[in-house]
């Protein structure tokens, strides 16, 4: 392949790129920090920060009942304990749905703790913990929230670290009638986030930033009290036909589970479905499913 072929069709592929990754002006709010959320390079970048006196955050403008969700983060840098950085799909009201992933600060050399939870009916308390096989600060990664009718799947760089399966069947509840907008914040929980509350926030390595890209949703979006999976005339919202939503009835494949067994062998450092000691009466239901 001659070098001008080369160069068309790199600059094609990244025609693409762009096109498929959104725009934060046209899919996201700025809902609070009092400019400390800035959305940068028209729209390709945006990025959040913490201080002593606010954090920040955003939300998706459109609610998404059923989806892929796909979000580049990089990590707050050096010394972030005391730190949260959210990101989580959720809808509202006392019986609300949730989706979480949580990145819970650290202190410099030590790694980041990737917290995630499921909330169905107002119900959560189904937190698994993780350790990441790379440094999540240097550069950014994508984190996935697959979530059709019969799973909700967390994903880092492609790579499955949880599947919650529903679980009906056994009487719980599962998320699939509320819809979700995507949630984002950058805030301080030194009271818990880092070693239990132990270390506490250094203000003096203070304003933490935390940076966005590449957001894409693959989605049924809500609208006018119904949901529309068909085609958009934005690749950011719900992308393509029903040629384009697998997502709606993926599963894991073989492959899939192998990677799966393996973040939770090497990675996984809390599991609330073998914390036998929090559950004395026996566990959740859905921890006894294959």
């Amino acid at each position: 392949m001659n070098s001008s072929l080369i160069s068309k069709t790199l600059f094609l592929l990244s025609l693409l790129s762009f096109a498929l990754a959104g725009n934060f002006n046209q899919d996201f709010d700025i809902t609070w920090g009092d400019g400390r959320a800035k959305i940068l390079n028209n729209g390709q970048l945006l990025t959040l920060s913490l201080d002593k006196a606010s954090g920040s955050g955003f939300q998706s403008k459109n609610q998404y009942l059923f989806g892929k969700i796909d979000m580049q983060i990089k990590l707050v840098p050096g010394n972030s304990a005391g730190t949260v950085t959210a990101y989580y799909l959720s809808s509202q009201g006392p019986t609300h749905d949730e989706i979480d992933f949580e990145f819970l600060g650290n202190l410099s050399g030590d790694p980041y703790t990737l917290h995630t939870n499921v909330f169905s009916q107002g119900k959560g308390n189904r937190e698994q913990q993780f350790k990441l096989w790379f440094d999540p600060t240097k550069d950014f990664h994508t984190y996935s929230l697959l979530w059709n009718p019969q799973h909700i799947i967390f994903s880092v760089d492609g790579i499955p670290i949880r599947d919650f399966k529903n679980a009906e069947s056994r009487g719980v509840a599962f998320p699939k009638n509320q819809p979700m907008r995507l949630y984002s914040s950058l805030w301080d929980a030194e009271d818990w986030a880092t070693r239990g509350g132990l270390i506490k926030t250094d203000w003096t390595k203070a304003p933490f930033v935390a940076s966005y890209r590449n957001f894409n949703a693959n989605a049924c979006v809500w609208s006018s009290g119904a949901s529309r999976c068909g085609s958009s005339t934005t690749t950011s919202t719900t992308n393509g036909g029903a040629s384009n939503q697998a997502w709606f009835n993926q599963e894991l494949d073989l492959i899939s589970q192998r990677r799966l067994r393996w973040v939770r062998k090497n990675y996984m450092i809390y599991n609330y479905c073998t914390d036998f000691k929090r559950f004395p009466q026996g566990l959740p239901a859905e921890c006894r499913m294959r």
